[in-house]
């Protein structure tokens, strides 16, 4: 395949052809005569034809050269095409901040996050995608997020992270169940004997139980109702006959109003910390920064 033309010879041979002087077009590119002289001697021997005649009156194109130059103009065009398109993407996205959250996070924490962050950000457009600790941390790997806030225990290599805060996971039950009236605390063997309703596998606060049991020389059993949500985790709990063990943020409400009760464990370290996210090449800078500086204080 023969070398493509060069993008500035096409433009000085447009503009020649506009305007009937080489030292014009060349004025009008922003480069010197002699260069343009020699840019179109190249595209000529290039293409094997001779496209203007030059005169001490000016230059004009050979039948040859009205062809070419209606093909070249086409061919500025559609490059310009390309870089008002490439432009116009790159201030779209400048405008706007996706993000992912977990579900504790989304629901409890970046509420307030970005009500602050749009009183300094009121034309920036940001879109919150929520899933659990495993899923946003897979939207950051795949580069659909700039940034992620996750409740998981740890994080993969292949993401950098920072806490932005801190948060711990308490044991609730509903008000007419057994633990909702012992004096003393629950013991770590008991929670894990009776009958327990979790988030699904994946979700950061089902990893810092199963962690925190580990660190205790426990493991959750087999028979297990797992559900996806954190409001519909607390229902099960309030209106039966589980136990619960979801974030003090997510509790806080019903915990107030007797809906739910608060057991202690002894024997089992339930804190946590909250991360941000995101990929070690794309590290926050601009408004992700911002977002991840509130966050933090």
């Amino acid at each position: 395949m023969s070398a493509r033309p060069d993008v500035t010879a096409l433009d000085l041979l447009v503009r020649v052809a506009e305007s009937g002087s080489l030292g014009a077009a060349a004025r009008e590119v922003g480069i010197a005569q002699p260069n343009a002289s020699r840019a179109l001697s190249r595209l000529e021997r290039q293409l094997g034809l001779t496209l203007l005649v030059r005169t001490p009156a000016g230059s004009r194109l050979t039948t040859e050269g009205e062809v070419v130059v209606a093909w070249a103009r086409e061919a500025i065009t559609a490059i310009d095409r390309v870089s008002i398109g490439a432009r116009s993407l790159a201030e779209q996205r400048a405008a706007h901040l996706a993000v992912a959250a977990s579900l504790t996070v989304a629901e409890y924490l970046a509420p307030q996050w970005l009500a602050r962050f749009r009183r300094t950000h009121p034309d920036l457009h940001v879109s919150l995608e929520v899933g659990n600790s495993l899923d946003v941390v897979d939207r950051v790997q795949r580069g659909e997020v700039a940034l992620g806030f996750v409740e998981s225990p740890t994080v993969p290599r292949s993401v950098a992270s920072t806490t932005v805060a801190r948060d711990a996971l308490v044991v609730v039950v509903g008000p007419d169940h057994a633990w909702a009236r012992r004096r003393t605390p629950l013991d770590a063997t008991d929670l894990v004997a009776g009958d327990l309703v979790l988030r699904e596998a994946g979700s950061g606060t089902r990893e810092t139980l199963v962690r925190a049991l580990g660190r205790a020389g426990l493991e959750l059993g087999p028979s297990r109702l797992e559900l996806a949500s954190t409001s519909a985790v607390k229902v099960a709990a309030a209106t039966g006959e589980a136990a619960a063990v979801l974030s003090e943020l997510a509790v806080a409400g019903e915990v107030a109003t007797g809906q739910l009760v608060v057991v202690p464990v002894d024997g089992l370290d339930l804190s946590r910390v909250l991360r941000a996210v995101w990929l070690p090449a794309r590290r926050p800078s601009g408004p992700a920064a911002d977002l991840v500086r509130l966050a933090r204080s």
